[in-house]
């Protein structure tokens, strides 16, 4: 069976198998060894999280029926971008594609939180009180749907194979729920595989309530962008055990916690919500407003 035909078939059912397994591993984790103690009970957050999460799966496959491997086998029947136009041989094409769709959800995480606009979309992701993993699964659908339309761009001029955006798809997947939850893991270990990948100690970072530190460790799956962009930050100031989790407007807004809350929180004006773009950079770089 060849890569078209098996990514045509059987792409969603991989995917959904190996979320699933993963998703489970990690929650065990999380049970035995958790990072952090949460601030808020499980079951709550997470009938909201997953809650999002089908409708956001639903929401892309009827948008985008084909997905993403569907959008580089139409580039590779058609030749479209830019590794169709070199004789590189299938593996080097597969790795510098996984690096660059790397590359471009980096910069595009980044967009989402310099542009105001974008954020009210992203802060959904960020309006968690915790930080487990079922957080890798929360995202506001019309962002789903950006980072698609995204993301298909990268895909055709790019000219990733279809290959190469399965296991990047995967990858992604995986990584959120890994770099996203609240597992334990030795200080050692931790050191050595964030220079290979995005572990739960580096992304939570980002996930500080304090503005300087969520605009640092921006990575999902690769860790060398926010090292080679300085973007990079070792540990929250407080320590992992001791940092909030979450932005300051949804600290004391219930409705950051819900399922229809968080669908309506981009529309909706909190207390403290940054006017504009220079306000929230001028509290991410400490100055007063």
């Amino acid at each position: 069976m060849n890569i078209a035909v098996f990514t045509t078939e059987h792409e969603a059912a991989l995917r959904v198998a190996i979320f699933l397994v993963v998703f489970l591993i990690m929650a065990a984790w999380e049970v035995i060894a958790p990072r952090r103690r949460l601030t808020v009970p499980r079951g709550r957050r997470w009938i909201a999280n997953l809650g999002i999460l089908i409708v956001n799966t639903a929401l892309v496959r009827a948008v985008f029926p084909a997905a993403a491997v569907g959008i580089a086998l139409f580039a590779e029947a058609r030749g479209v971008g830019l590794l169709h136009a070199f004789e590189l041989g299938m593996g080097l094409e597969v790795l510098l594609a996984l690096i660059a769709l790397d590359l471009a959800i980096y910069l595009q995480h980044v967009m989402f939180h310099a542009v105001p606009l974008l954020w009210r979309l992203h802060r959904v992701h960020h309006a968690d009180l915790d930080i487990d993993v079922t957080t890798g699964t929360r995202f506001h659908p019309v962002e789903m749907l950006l980072s698609m339309g995204i993301k298909a761009a990268a895909i055709l001029v790019i000219g990733a194979p279809a290959l190469a955006v399965l296991v990047f798809e995967i990858a992604l997947n995986v990584t959120a729920m890994f770099n996203h939850s609240n597992a334990r893991m030795p200080g050692r270990l931790d050191a050595v595989l964030r220079w290979l990948v995005v572990t739960p100690d580096m992304h939570r970072v980002h996930h500080s309530i304090r503005p300087e530190e969520t605009s640092r460790n921006f990575g999902f799956n690769l860790p060398w962008w926010d090292r080679f962009f300085g973007t990079y930050q070792v540990a929250p100031r407080e320590g992992h055990e001791r940092m909030i989790i979450g932005i300051p407007e949804c600290r004391a807004a219930s409705r950051c916690t819900t399922f229809f809350g968080m669908l309506a929180l981009p529309f909706v004006t909190l207390r403290g919500d940054p006017a504009d773009k220079s306000d929230r950079l001028d509290r991410a770089a400490g100055q007063p407003r």
